[in-house]
């Protein structure tokens, strides 16, 4: 009677470690899982991006934007996704762009909307507007050029007409409108040290952080079955309850996290509970996303080893509960350990839904 009793204990516990493995991903489960990244910027030629992607087994989508260039830029931006798109259409999709440097033409609208057409039809997945408009870009008469103006509507109702996605980087994370000093994230004092023209701390003649904000969300309410995904989690990375408001409040609006994951470490440092709580509960709505780039000036090994170092920091964060560090912020924090079905949405099945792609 003995020997049946442990038996039957040794099998229940067989079946409990069974569902326990069942429940998490382990960190060697890493190779295995199919995994997206929706916000990289490929400005090359050559394939080493797509290499490393397929052997650590994501997918891409490869992002344009107008930077400096006004058109130029989102031609030749575009240009480079659509060529690594073809050359790897099962690991590549892209996002569009248009610019606004020819704003007050005439033909404005027209030349956008043909643009973004052509785009459509070469297989772009969505429209990216970044954070020139609101911060940068002015109209003829020396007037900042915002989100919510109303000439931007033809061109958001014909991005859903179209069932695509917008994707949005407007704005800039909080710590911009800091001191260097008082920032809460080692890379944002790094990146705004060394762009000034981007610190609006050093601008209090611009737009505030908020009226960014409020712009975005005027956008929204006027077109509320946009699908929009705010880039680097919406420019309120600094606290996920003011996001998870946004996100109760525009049912259509999901965020990535490129670019970000210093501020997601900074609040789990400060109450890793309550950022563990948001991803859960808004599990259906954030894709991860990186902002990692190659325009072709790294070697191979640097490249690859940069994007080793944040795709395996950032996947060891969601699955694992070890205490972890990172140059990204001073503080220890201790990694989340999401359920595997959260992690699946988070690094793949969001995107998937988001974007509409084949699988």
């Amino acid at each position: 009677m003995m020997k049946k009793y442990i038996i039957h204990t040794l099998v229940i516990l067989n079946m409990c470690a069974c569902s326990q493995r069942d429940q998490w991903y382990q960190v060697d489960d890493y190779p295995a899982v199919k995994k997206m990244d929706v916000h990289v910027h490929i400005e090359t030629d050559r394939d080493f991006f797509v290499e490393k992607a397929t052997a650590d087994n994501f997918r891409l989508i490869n992002v344009s934007l107008e930077y400096t260039e006004g058109w130029d830029d989102v031609y030749g931006k575009f240009a480079y996704g659509l060529r690594q798109h073809k050359q790897s259409p099962e690991v590549v999709d892209m996002v569009t762009a248009f610019a606004v440097s020819d704003w007050d033409s005439p033909n404005w609208e027209k030349k956008v909307l043909s643009w973004l057409d052509s785009c459509f039809e070469a297989g772009a997945v969505g429209v990216k507007v970044w954070k020139n408009i609101g911060m940068v870009s002015r109209d003829t008469s020396g007037n900042l050029i915002f989100i919510d103006d109303v000439r931007f509507d033809p061109i958001f109702n014909h991005i859903q007409a179209n069932d695509k996605v917008l994707m949005g980087h407007l704005g800039e994370p909080k710590n911009c409108w800091l001191p260097l000093e008082e920032m809460t994230t080692n890379n944002d004092r790094r990146y705004y040290g060394n762009h000034p023209e981007y610190h609006m701390y050093l601008q209090p003649d611009m737009p505030s952080h908020e009226e960014l904000t409020a712009r975005r969300d005027r956008m929204l309410e006027k077109h509320p079955y946009l699908k929009f995904v705010g880039a680097h989690l919406g420019s309120l990375e600094y606290d996920v309850d003011e996001l998870a408001s946004r996100l109760d409040r525009f049912p259509n609006m999901a965020v990535d996290l490129a670019a970000r994951m210093g501020q997601v470490f900074y609040q789990t440092a400060q109450d890793r509970e309550k950022v563990r709580d948001f991803f859960i509960q808004y599990q259906d709505r954030v894709m991860y996303a990186t902002d990692l780039s190659d325009n072709g000036e790294r070697t191979k090994e640097q490249l690859h080893q940069g994007m080793q170092e944040n795709w395996r920091r950032d996947w060891d964060f969601f699955v694992m509960d070890n205490e972890m560090s990172s140059t990204l912020i001073d503080d220890p924090f201790q990694g989340l350990k999401l359920p595997k079905e959260v992690v699946d949405k988070i690094f793949y099945q969001n995107a998937v839904r988001w974007f509409e792609l084949e699988e």
